[in-house]
């Protein structure tokens, strides 16, 4: 796995091990999707829900979001996250990453009064509705700011419906939505 672009170009980090459920956002997805990102990442705080490997977050950071904060619930995962971010020699402030549940991580970042520009959602397949419905949570809670640009990774012929958010464009696995300003 790499980084497809900005300041840690081509370079690889570390992946899952075989057969770990985490299920990693494929490189031409992801430079596809950073390539229409890229106006909206200067300075932006980048939310990334189920991070599984980080990735998305590197790739944020690396075209030029001001910080991160990832979710993940699975502690293997998350000590995946810290290694990768430790390999790049990612500055401490520049991310955060919270180990638990999306909805108990939800309620935590918007009490905290955090808003974010982009963000990414890839929750796991077998799950894909627990994507959705943090999504609308996420919404609800006001993390995400009005016309916020969310990448949400789907299933084989899954449409997302998730009210609040407009399907702007689809994507290699994914849909690009906004958020209704």
């Amino acid at each position: 796995m790499r980084i497809t672009g900005g300041a840690w170009g081509s370079r690889r980090i570390a992946g899952p091990p075989k057969g770990a459920s985490v299920r990693p956002t494929p490189d031409a997805l992801r430079e596809q999707a950073f390539a229409v990102l890229g106006p909206r990442l200067a300075g932006a705080a980048f939310f990334d829900l189920f991070a599984g490997t980080g990735v998305n977050s590197l790739e944020a950071l690396s075209r030029g979001a001001a910080r991160s904060v990832l979710v993940e619930r699975a502690p293997a995962a998350a000590h995946l996250i810290r290694r990768n971010f430790a390999a790049l020699a990612v500055p401490e402030d520049a991310w955060e990453l919270i180990v638990r549940d999306a909805t108990m991580a939800l309620a935590g970042l918007a009490k905290r009064g955090l808003r974010f520009d982009v963000a990414w959602c890839d929750p796991p397949f077998a799950a894909w509705e627990e994507g959705l419905a943090a999504l609308a949570h996420a919404l609800q809670a006001g993390v995400l700011a009005a016309g916020a640009a969310v990448v949400l990774e789907a299933p084989p012929k899954a449409e997302p419906a998730v009210p609040g958010f407009a399907v702007v464009r689809a994507l290699r696995g994914a849909f690009l939505l906004s958020v209704g300003e």
